[in-house]
């Protein structure tokens, strides 16, 4: 059985990898969550819990303990998952709501791994997956703090991949693109939360942004299933020679082929363009 711990196991992306990798057999989950109330519903369905706020360093600590614990200091794979999308424009976040952003999506991954790596290097294999997005490579409006933490998130990958060159631990990106979870309703009480809508330049905007972010079911065309994302972690599991790269979703790929191809002043019209179309 090999150890598989799983960050941002309450709903969405990470539940759907946790259950299915225990289903597919051969790997024992460990599936962690911020609140209580999710951790213990984990427990009630059957899955090995942690409990871990990525924001929080002594969390990621005792967690990190604990897992070392539990699994006599073996694991084989972790799948930074556990993240946030702080919506709003740029000019509206406070320096605060920026180093929020980054605590959960960035440095908490961060310390997670560098805590961890001691564990994969004692058998000098196992995998680092970290679950990016589309907007790693290319930005929208007013999802400026999200498109930074997942650029710095591609960064940080790309760097421990070069480093890690020389051992068998290898270092992947998920990069997807539109997938069914709560991402939308969490970036909108992180807009309510951190934006005063009203007294911004930008207000008629957020209007259209917000109908977006309470729109039930998908908001934007091709919209896959996170089971979508649970295949590409798979391969990049189980493969031998993992890719460096997995994109997941039409847009995923559409986007990274105009990003090459496009010069910037064409690239940018064409993503206000999405923008405004979205928010209408």
């Amino acid at each position: 059985m090999r150890n598989v711990l799983i960050t941002g196991c309450s709903s969405g992306i990470g539940y759907c990898v946790a259950k299915g990798l225990r289903e597919r057999g051969g790997y024992q989950v460990f599936a962690s969550a911020r609140k209580d109330e999710d951790v213990e519903r984990l427990e009630r369905e059957g899955f090995k819990t942690l409990k871990l706020d990525l924001a929080d360093p002594e969390s990621v600590q005792d967690a990190v303990y604990e897992l070392m614990l539990r699994t006599n200091t073996e694991l084989y794979a972790v799948f930074h998952n556990g993240a946030y999308g702080q919506a709003g424009a740029l000019e509206d976040l406070s320096r605060e709501a920026l180093e929020k952003q980054f605590a959960t999506n960035v440095f908490g991954w961060h310390q997670l791994t560098t805590m961890l790596m001691p564990i994969l290097r004692q058998r000098n294999e196992g995998r680092i997956i970290y679950n990016s997005s589309l907007l790693g490579y290319v930005a929208l409006p007013f999802r400026g703090a999200y498109n930074a933490s997942k650029y710095a998130i591609e960064g940080m990958a790309d760097t421990l991949r070069l480093e890690l060159a020389d051992t068998d631990i290898k270092v992947c990106l998920i990069e997807p693109g539109p997938v069914e979870s709560r991402f939308r309703a969490n970036a909108l009480q992180a807009l309510k939360e951190q934006v005063n809508i009203d007294q911004s330049v930008h207000r008629f905007k957020y209007e259209g942004a917000v109908r977006r972010l309470e729109k039930e079911g998908p908001a934007a065309p091709f919209t896959l299933p996170p089971e979508a994302v649970l295949e590409k972690v798979i391969h990049a599991l189980e493969s031998p020679n993992p890719k460096a790269r997995y994109r997941v979703t039409v847009p995923a790929h559409l986007f990274w082929a105009l990003r090459r191809l496009l010069p910037t002043t064409l690239l940018d019209k064409l993503l206000l363009k999405i923008s405004i179309n979205e928010n209408q």
